[in-house]
């Protein structure tokens, strides 16, 4: 499959770009035309803001986690809640904005795909809500291990398909969803993350910048200052530009984005972009991907199916370079020992996603003060991992 140059190139420093095949061109310059137009057009946000306080439930609470803070030790812990959202993540921001914007373009067919399952069933209840065809992509093995945003997928009528290629997981998701994009590039494609060709990696972090200015005023108002530190996961990277967003001009607030460190560190263990990457293009973008010395795209490992992903953000690998991001990772059993002490403590049951960005704060908090705080993006709730945790500890249900 023969690939274009740059439409746009550098989008976000030495990354980003648009690497798609010919017979996408059209259909993304289109889609960047779109985006333009509507990005300029004040009656496009008022649409949104309304579905958002209407549908979404935005603005989403700030959580001042009382006890996690007394269990840790150190500085003050507060969670921006987006799993609060309705269908239960942050993916809804993101998949109401492009799914207005598919309405103003005129498309009545929706291609998505989902790891974790949560971009699905947020796309899902979108094209509900518009009334528009939805056809998700999803690998069998995340389809094995999130049963329950699968039926809530096709409880709201949407198409679930099942990718069995390579690894069974995201990357062969949008994989199979850029193929049919390519095949039927009348239909819109509602990417999930920050992540592919221009102009997507600007646009979702446009539609997820919400979270950060919620989170902004709230933590402004609440404590009567900006955070230390501000922590959230990155797959793709999207709920974490999303906050990441609203503070990057403040110099003196430290943003720590939290990547899979999976079971070790071994190539094909982890899903840990900036400890094991190398600069690649990979579905659309330039950025940091996991790939052996041939160049091929290496496998990957998560126990949260939605950060089990090759490559990054552009725009996260933009803020690593400057230095004004700092990336680590949390492992399996380092996330799966926050999932179950955010339940104990505060009685909210995290998103294996979120327990990364937990699983680092809980690290962090002992070795500060206790007038410092720590904001985490709680990016997603649990209720999809109930299944994964319970097989993992041994419970059966």
């Amino acid at each position: 499959m023969t690939t274009t140059p740059l439409i746009r190139p550098g989008q976000f420093g030495a990354y980003g770009g648009s690497y798609v095949p010919e017979t996408l061109v059209p259909a993304v310059a289109a889609l960047d035309a779109a985006y333009q137009q509507a990005k300029a057009d004040p009656s496009f946000w008022a649409e949104l803001d309304a579905l958002h306080r209407t549908y979404t439930g935005r603005p989403t609470a700030l959580t001042y986690a009382a006890r996690l803070t007394k269990h840790c030790g150190g500085a003050q812990i507060y969670l921006k809640r987006e799993d609060l959202a309705h269908t239960g993540a942050h993916k809804i921001n993101n998949a109401l904005g492009q799914g207005l914007l598919a309405k103003r373009m005129g498309k009545t067919r929706i291609i998505a795909e989902t790891g974790a399952g949560q971009h699905g069933v947020a796309t899902a209840a979108v094209c509900a809500m518009l009334g528009m065809q939805c056809v998700v992509y999803m690998g069998t093995k995340d389809i094995e291990r999130q049963k329950p945003n699968v039926f809530r997928m096709r409880l709201m009528d949407a198409d679930v398909r099942g990718v069995a290629s390579g690894s069974q997981t995201l990357k062969d998701a949008v994989n199979e969803a850029m193929r049919d994009w390519v095949t039927n590039p009348d239909s819109y494609y509602l990417l999930g993350s920050a992540l592919g060709p221009h102009p997507y990696p600007t646009m979702v972090r446009d539609f997820q910048s919400v979270i950060g200015r919620e989170a902004r005023e709230q933590i402004q108002a609440a404590a009567g200052r900006l955070p230390d530190v501000v922590v959230a996961c990155v797959g793709g990277g999207s709920n974490a530009i999303g906050i990441f967003h609203a503070f990057i001009a403040d110099e003196h607030v430290d943003l720590r984005g939290v990547e899979a460190g999976g079971r070790g560190k071994a190539l094909g263990e982890h899903a840990a972009r900036f400890s094991g990457g190398q600069l690649g293009v990979f579905q659309g973008t330039r950025s940091y991907v996991l790939q052996d010395d041939d160049g091929q795209i290496a496998t990957t490992h998560s126990i949260s199916a939605g950060l089990d992903y090759a490559a990054v953000g552009p725009e996260h690998a933009a803020l690593h370079d400057e230095e004004r991001a700092f990336y680590t990772s949390a492992s399996d059993e380092e996330a799966l020992a926050a999932f179950q002490l955010l339940s104990r403590q505060e009685g909210i049951i995290p998103a294996l996603e979120s327990s990364h960005a937990l699983a680092e704060a809980v690290k962090l908090a002992p070795t500060m003060r206790p007038d410092q705080i720590i904001l985490v993006s709680l990016s997603g709730r649990g209720d999809k991992d109930i299944f994964t945790v319970a097989d993992v500890l041994g419970v059966t249900i």
